[in-house]
């Protein structure tokens, strides 16, 4: 059977939580809908469901909503996403984007207006007082997604179930719903509140300064040879792409809900910023190569090469594709300062012992350093 997916792309077991108690979360969104001017009566909050897999994010709840209006009785599932107390995983990139899930509802609203698929959302909550925490609510989009654990190249439906073809037009589309952020005005469509620069003309420098001083926030005095060899090949090697826009930040099959093959819903959007769309391309190919090269699993007949998604982007985005290594080497670098403060959370957590230094020693920083050595002549 096809993994079965949630609004948010979480495909992980139910098991023991990593956060606080939520018995008040059905009484509180009950009250929260029940505060809404929308024509909702008699409201019952149900089923509040929350994956392991979420806490050191966004917690992410699952939860079926009951109610009256003038039209009669009605029965939907919904989602709501929780802030960390922790705070945000990815670099925040303006002071108006600090709250990730307030990140989330504003771009996913504003991307919707352009055509982009993503699960409608509902409202955002600003206030701690219902949840414990902002939050924002969204519709529950029904759907299958590629796996993390096991992998969707190893197990799952595109292994097990997809044609060739099936799988051939999945990843052409998903990298179509890529080329089509890619393809939104920034400035018209109103997001300087994403602009990581002073002078209102955002650059890849920009990226690696907030970069720098995340991983330096974070790793409070700790060394990290391979970030620091990353960040300064970035640096040298900045191939000054003007062509700024919009990117999704976490592009990768398994942020996509899928029906038929095509995208559902791009969900997952706490690390959009302002950058090349080769940024997104090289986040897409990075968690290719850990998911097949990486692990030694073999791509299924009709699944596309780097070089076969290299070129479907570029037609997609009808412009050309520009040092796709040198952002795959900037997406292994994203991923391996994420893993700092994620690391250091599972140990806060209990779920590590603090001499297994996740933070630093990982998979990721392996691959980073393995990258280095192919790209960074």
């Amino acid at each position: 059977m096809p993994d079965t997916v949630t609004s948010d792309g979480s495909v992980e077991p139910h098991a023991p939580k990593t956060t606080v108690d939520r018995s008040s979360y059905a009484p509180g969104l009950t009250r929260w809908f029940e505060q809404r001017d929308d024509g909702r009566r008699e409201i019952a909050v149900s089923g509040v469901d929350i994956p392991m897999a979420t806490g050191f994010s966004n917690e992410t709840a699952f939860f079926h909503l009951d109610w009256s209006d003038d039209e009669g009785t009605h029965h939907r599932r919904f989602v709501a996403r929780i802030e960390p107390g922790t705070g945000p995983l990815f670099t925040p990139q303006t002071a108006a984007t600090t709250v990730s899930v307030g990140l989330q509802y504003r771009i996913m609203d504003t991307v919707r207006e352009h055509g982009i698929p993503v699960p409608p959302v509902v409202d955002y909550e600003p206030g701690s007082s219902v949840l414990g925490h902002p939050f924002f609510v969204m519709e529950f989009v029904d759907g299958v997604i590629p796996s993390d654990t096991p992998r969707y190249s190893q197990a799952g439906f595109i292994v097990d179930e997809a044609t060739p073809e099936e799988r051939r037009r999945m990843v052409r589309s998903g990298l179509e719903a890529m080329a089509a952020i890619h393809a939104i005005d920034w400035r018209a469509a109103g997001l300087d509140w994403l602009d990581a620069s002073t002078d209102g003309n955002p650059t890849q420098a920009d990226q690696l300064r907030l970069y720098r001083e995340w991983v330096t926030h974070h790793l409070a005095g700790r060394p990290h040879p391979v970030l620091d060899r990353a960040l300064e090949w970035l640096s040298v090697n900045d191939p000054q792409d003007e062509r700024v826009g919009l990117i999704w930040g976490d592009s990768r099959l398994g942020n996509i809900i899928w029906k038929d093959y095509t995208p559902a819903a791009v969900v997952d959007w706490e690390a959009c910023a302002l950058s090349p769309g080769e940024a997104d391309l090289g986040w897409w190919l990075m968690f290719d190569r850990m998911s097949f090269d990486d692990m030694g699993a073999p791509r299924p007949e009709g699944f596309p090469t780097r070089e076969e998604m290299i070129a479907m982007y570029g037609e997609a985005s009808g412009r050309e594709v520009r040092h796709p290594d040198y952002w795959e080497v900037f997406g292994a670098m994203r991923f391996c300062a994420i893993m700092i403060p994620l690391g250091d959370r599972m140990v806060a957590a209990g779920l590590l012992p603090a001499e297994a230094s996740m933070a630093i020693e990982n998979d990721v920083t392996a691959a980073v350093a393995r990258l280095l050595d192919q790209f960074g002549s």
